[in-house]
């Protein structure tokens, strides 16, 4: 059975090109190992980027996409797979139920969304799968900070702040949360 990573990432592109580069490099060099890419099932922005750039590089990609956005004519009919769900929360748990690992690009509230609801079923022992947080250009300096005043504060304990694992670099990133031991 292969590993699969769920990539949670923006529908636009951002404002700076290193994002792009970013989704690019880690599309491939999941497909390059050999792994799944699991993410939210669309065509356009980082989505797009990572899921094209792990097809390019002959990886298997799962998209899962709900309905409406999958009407607005934005999923990604050239996928290996795209399953079409009914709401964002069953795409949440449907990618979750397909991953072995999670991995946040640069995105907006979609993104942060998933990101914090993957790592807390680990925290409530819904699921035990680390997580990963690509901080490209610093994009994730603030949250970073935040998430470490919050573990300062007594608000996430330190034992769930270890469940996520903070990198610049796509490659050590993706070798964390593929050796790191799960969450309890």
């Amino acid at each position: 059975m292969t590993f699969s990573v769920c990539i949670f990432c923006g529908s636009s592109c951002g404002d700076d090109p290193r994002y792009t580069e970013a989704a690019r490099e880690t599309g491939a060099e999941i497909a390059r190992r050999g792994w799944t890419l699991v993410y939210g099932g669309a065509r356009v922005g980082l989505m797009g980027v990572v899921a094209n750039a792990a097809l390019d590089a002959g990886g298997r990609v799962v998209g899962v996409v709900p309905r409406f956005l999958y009407e607005r004519e934005v999923g990604h009919d050239g996928v290996t797979s795209l399953e079409i769900v009914g709401s964002l929360t069953e795409r949440k748990l449907r990618m979750g139920e397909l991953s072995d690992a999670f991995l946040s690009l640069p995105g907006g509230i979609g993104t942060l969304d998933e990101m914090f609801e993957a790592w807390s079923w680990s925290q409530v022992g819904l699921q035990s799968k680390p997580s990963g947080l690509l901080n490209v250009a610093g994009y994730y300096d603030a949250l970073v900070s935040f998430i470490e005043r919050a573990t300062a504060a007594g608000f996430v304990k330190p034992q769930h702040r270890q469940w996520l694992s903070v990198s610049n670099d796509v490659g050590e990133l993706l070798d964390r949360v593929r050796r790191r031991p799960s969450p309890p």
